[in-house]
This record gives structure tokens, sequence and C-alpha cells, in this order.
């Protein structure tokens, strides 16, 4: 059985759910128990003479649980010679020494560090010619009947709710076979393959029917943007539409969530409607506001009958009449909005988000990438200048990944007409060039550029996040470019965060010491390249905490260009009105490199500009439907408590 440090809900708390759901404080955590899960079974059957068949997955989910196997053969001897394994997919068609196929992301991210035997290892053939799929779909399930059945089958989980590559609208019957991929798994993947138009159509898959007959299933989930997708698999009916629901029907099945993947379980999110609650100001707040929204209603206008009729007459009892309770989340909302992020001197500041002193703080912004902080928090960077405080912008990676590679050319080519405009004699620019050029002609798509290239792309990205910071009004003695190692692979699989990210960023901000710190509060994937940035900022002040003039420092969260805060969540809305909105624009038009052909757009049109404004228009709306002041826009943040 699995034991977390989160998960301690009891079968009545659970009873909106219709799988074993386990919840853990983080996804390393979760994959350490998964771990011994599987190495315990594996020693279960070496200690019968018994060969271990196991079914696995790819994508980001199973990569820490693979790091922790590892671990587990090369520092506590656990062997895989008994060990057959199954793969539940792999695109079509596929090399397998492409740098996207799952033959050669299970080798790196596994097979080549452990003792399995290489004809113990099955993977879906990418090679195959149209008219062999049938027969080898028929001979890989075959072969999984000859071995006894899998024993037991990791998966992960889609944003549409498949599993292995069975999506919407696949059968519990279904067989192993070559399926479409749905349009949203393909944006999902699109950045590995720099762009939809580059991203694979179809794939083979293991059906469902193979994964249900699993003597046993895991299936991971890990971070926000499977939280919705999760609560519809666990609590909602069985559906084609969601086949990851097909596991309700499975007996010995387990779901495994990081707290934020777990976030929209009825238990978690809505704990109200399930057991009596403790209201703490935080719980009022949330289910005030759920009900308000739900009910499309302003905070005010709640009643009575509509916190009975919405399992809420507890809350009701304790604190009520609505009336009461309405007043006082609407000041506490009402008290979250602040033109003045830095704190406004002179005014008591007992009600408002920040400090009134000192009057000229040090501020430090952490961006992930050259852009987040313009398109995430532009008008509160501004604003923050403007009010006359010390405004430092740490860009943490170089974001190079992110540059076409036609735009880069282009700028190398600039580089050497420029030369010969004006008669500047420069063979090494040429040869560059022609290096880069000629390699670009046989680059694979998502290829690892090579260093020349690399740097060209970065100096790009390092040049346009300038000249937002100079737009805003920095000198360049404030602009800080932090290149982490982490980020500096060449390929979108980046390295682990390590000691030498960590301590860049605490000789940073001891170089500072800064009275306010905003970074990227993006939780939706703990492999992402956002997350890692946070995680380098949460170690090294957990590390200088201690520090007197950390003391003096708070710490506001805000979040990427593709979703906002919870309402409830919020600590300080910075409001901004239709002049602010235009300068955020073109603070964000100063990054070219992003605008129109951006590598990883995915299906989503927008431009980064027109997706800041929509989402800081929405925050801003939702004050207002709420009974709040209506603003043309708003910027959220959250204060963290480290």
């Amino acid at each position: 059985m699995f034991t977390s440090t989160i998960d301690t809900a009891t079968e009545f708390e659970k009873r909106f759910e219709k799988i074993n759901t386990h919840v853990f404080d983080n996804s390393a955590n979760a994959s350490k128990a998964v771990a011994q899960q599987i190495a315990a079974l594996i020693k279960e059957k070496q200690s019968q003479n018994k060969t271990c068949v196991l079914g696995l997955a790819t994508g980001s989910s199973p990569k820490s649980l693979y790091a922790e196997l590892v671990r587990l053969h090369r520092e506590e001897q656990l062997s895989f010679k008994n060990v057959i394994t199954f793969n539940l997919d792999e695109y079509y068609p596929m090399k397998a020494e492409s740098i996207h196929s799952y033959v050669r992301f299970m080798n790196e991210q596994l097979f080549d560090h452990i003792d399995i035997l290489k004809e113990n290892i099955h993977i879906p053939d990418g090679t195959l010619a149209k008219n062999e799929i049938a027969g080898f779909c028929t001979q890989y399930e075959d072969q999984i009947e000859k071995t006894g059945g899998i024993d037991l089958q990791i998966l992960g989980i889609g944003g549409n709710g498949h599993i292995g590559f069975n999506e919407s609208g696949s059968l519990q019957n279904s067989k192993t076979r070559l399926v479409a991929l749905d349009h949203s798994t393909r944006i999902a993947a699109s950045k590995e393959f720099e762009g939809l138009k580059n991203t694979p159509r179809t794939a083979i898959t293991l059906g469902v029917h193979k994964i249900m007959e699993a003597k046993r299933v895991i299936l991971l989930a890990w971070g926000e943007s499977k939280s919705a997708i999760i609560a519809k698999a666990v609590e909602e009916g069985l559906t084609n539409l969601v086949p990851a629901s097909f596991l309700q029907e499975h007996q010995h099945v387990d779901f495994i969530l990081d707290k934020e993947a777990a976030s929209k379980l009825t238990r978690i999110n809505k704990p109200w409607l399930v057991e009596e609650v403790n209201w703490t100001d935080k719980l009022i707040s949330k289910a005030v506001l759920d009900l308000a929204i739900s009910l499309e209603k302003p905070i005010l206008m709640l009643t009575d009958a509509d916190y009975i009729e919405n399992g809420m007459s507890d809350l009701l009892a304790q604190m009520g009449p609505a009336y009461d309770i309405n007043i006082r989340i609407f000041n506490k909302l009402q008290n979250t909005i602040t033109g003045w992020p830095g704190g406004k001197p002179g005014a008591d500041d007992s009600k408002r988000p920040e400090r009134a002193l000192p009057a000229k703080k040090r501020v430090l912004i952490f961006s992930p990438h050259p852009d987040d902080d313009i398109i995430s928090m532009g008008g509160t960077f501004k604003r923050l200048h403007e009010q006359g405080h010390e405004v430092h912008v740490a860009y943490q990676t170089s974001g190079n990944i992110a540059v076409a590679d036609d735009e880069a050319i282009r700028f190398a080519k600039f580089i050497t007409d420029y030369n010969e405009a004006f008669g500047i004699s420069c063979d090494e620019a040429q040869s560059i060039y022609n290096k880069s050029f000629d390699f670009l002609k046989t680059k694979e798509i998502g290829g690892i550029d090579i260093p020349e290239l690399r740097k060209i792309k970065g100096i790009i990205r390092r040049g346009e996040a300038r000249a937002t910071s100079h737009f805003v009004g920095l000198p360049d003695i404030q602009i800080h470019f932090m290149n982490l190692p982490f980020y500096e692979t060449g390929a979108i699989e980046k390295n682990p965060l390590g000691a030498e990210d960590i301590a860049l960023t605490i000789d940073l901000i001891e170089q500072i010491k800064p009275h306010q710190i905003y970074a990227a509060g993006d939780l939706a994937d703990p492999h992402g390249t956002h997350k890692v940035c946070l995680d380098a900022v949460f170690e090294a002040l957990k590390q200088i905490k201690h520090k007197d003039f950390m003391k003096d420092c708070w710490l506001w969260l805000y979040r990427g260009a593709w979703q906002e805060w919870g309402i409830d969540e919020i600590d300080m809305a910075v409001p901004m009105g239709p002049d602010q909105v235009i300068e955020k624009r073109f603070g964000i038009f100063k990054h070219q490199s992003q605008k129109d052909g951006v590598v990883f757009q995915g299906s989503d049109s927008r431009e980064f500009w027109q997706r800041a404004e929509d989402r800081n228009r929405e925050t801003a709306e939702l004050y207002d439907k709420l009974g709040l002041a209506h603003y043309a826009a708003m910027e959220a943040f959250v204060k963290w408590e480290y």
C-alpha cells in the first residue's frame, strides 16, 4: 500500500472518488513510492524464480520514476534480469534512432542504465510499412499473453483523458492498433517537434482491453494541467470520451498524484461538500467566491438560501447571516486591489497588500525566459519603476531554443552583411554563418543546434530582453542575465536543477538584498522550465532566509501567459487603465523573435500580447462581476511564505 505525506483522507472523505487516489506533496516523493512498489514486485518474482512483466509509459510523468529505478539499481543493487517490459505506444512513422522516438526515450531514461536483457524489451515498431502494422499488433498482444500477462502497468494520462494513445472515443474492447492522434494530444506534443505542423498524426498504441487485463495498474499525474481531467476520470461517470475513466472498473488500480494534480478533486477543492470542516479565513474565502462565481452573482447579492442550497449551511450557522459573511469576503477582496505594488508611502498599510515602508524598495523580478517579466507582470514592472523603486530584473535562462532557425540565420547573415557594408574584415563571422547555414540543411526537426547557433539564438533573446527593460526605464546595471546551467542542453529535455543553479540564484539575491522578490509561480508542469526556475528560487530562499536582510524580503508569485491564479488565491491585484494596457503591449513587442511564427505556439493562434491582454482583462472582469470596481485589466499576485 502507498503511504504519502498528504493523503490522510478517510474512505468517507473519498466517497466522491471511484478510483483509489493517493496524493503526495510532490512528484519526486510520489515517484519514489511507486519505485518501491515496483522493486518489491521484482524481488518477489525473483524469490519465486519467475519473470516480472512490466507495462511502461513514456512522456514527462514517468521520468522521475525511471530515475529512481536507476538509482535503486546502482545504489541498492536492484536487478532487472528477470524483468520483461512492454511499452504502451510509439509515434508512427518514427525511426528508432530519432530524437523523438520512444525507443530512444526508454533507452536514455531507463534501459541503458540497468541490467535488463535486451531481448526482454518490447516497444511498438514505428518503422513498419502500413500493411504490416495489423499483423505486428496481433503479435505484440500474443507476446504479452505468452509471458502470462502484464503484472504491473504504468500509465500517464493525457489532457483529454487518453491512456496510452487511446484517445477520446476509444472503446473498452479496443485492441492494439494504429490510431489517429487527437488534436489536443498533438498540441501537447508539438513543443517537442518545433510546432504542430511537424508533429506526428498517428501512433501505434496498446489497446484499452490489454491495459485493463493487467493484474495491477498505477497511473501517474503531476501538475495543475492534469487536475481537471483527473477529477473527471476519478469522480465522474464511465465514458469513452475520457478513456482513463474505464479504470474505474479495474480491480486493482491506483492513481498517484502530486497535490497540484489532485487540486480539483472534491475532497480537496470543495471539502465542505465532503465533511464538516474547520472554517478558516482562507477556506471561507474559497467557498464564498466559488459560490458567487457558480451562481453568477456579486458577492453582496448572495443570500442565506444560496448558502443552504449549495452545501454551506454549516458556514451559515457558524458565521452567518449571509450578509455578514458577504461583507467580510467583499472587503477582503477589495483590499487586494492596489495601484501601489511596492507599497504606498505615508499611507495606512494595515489593510494593503504591501508595506508602506521602506518607501523606496529594492525589487528583484525573476523571469524564467527573457519575456516572462513583460508578458506576465509588465504593468506592475513599469509601475514599480515609475514609483521610484530600484527594480532589478533577472533573466534566469537564455531562452535560446524558442528562436526559430530562420530567425537565427537571418541574424547571422545581418552580421556578415554589416561587416561587408562597412569594410570590416571578419573571417570568423563568415565562417560561423557558413557553418550554421550548412548545419541547418540537415538538421532534424527538434534536433540539438550546434553551439554557434545556440549562442546566436541566445544573443537575439538577450537583446530583446534588454530592449524591454530599457523600455521600462531600467539601466543596464539593473539587468541581469543568469544563464542557469540546467537549461543549456540545447534540447527540450533539460538537466535537473543543480547546485550551481541555486548558487547563482543565492549570489544575485545577496548582491541586491531585495525587499521584494517576484517569481513565476507556474505549477502546471513539474518538469517545465518555469517550475524548475521557481524551485531554484525556493531553494535559494530556504538556504539564506536566516540572514538579516531576508527578514524584510517578501516573495510575490505571478503566473505565466497561459493561466491565472484562482480568485480566492489572489493577495494583490494591480489594476491597469487602457493606456497602461497599450504600454505593456509595446513592451511585449520588443520580443520580435517571439512574434508571428513562435516555435512553441501550438494551436493557439493568439500572440503573447493577445494572450496576456485577454487574461488580464478576464481577471478585471471577474472582479467586476463579483461586485468590485471595474478596470480595463489586472495583474494578479500571490504572497508566498518561505
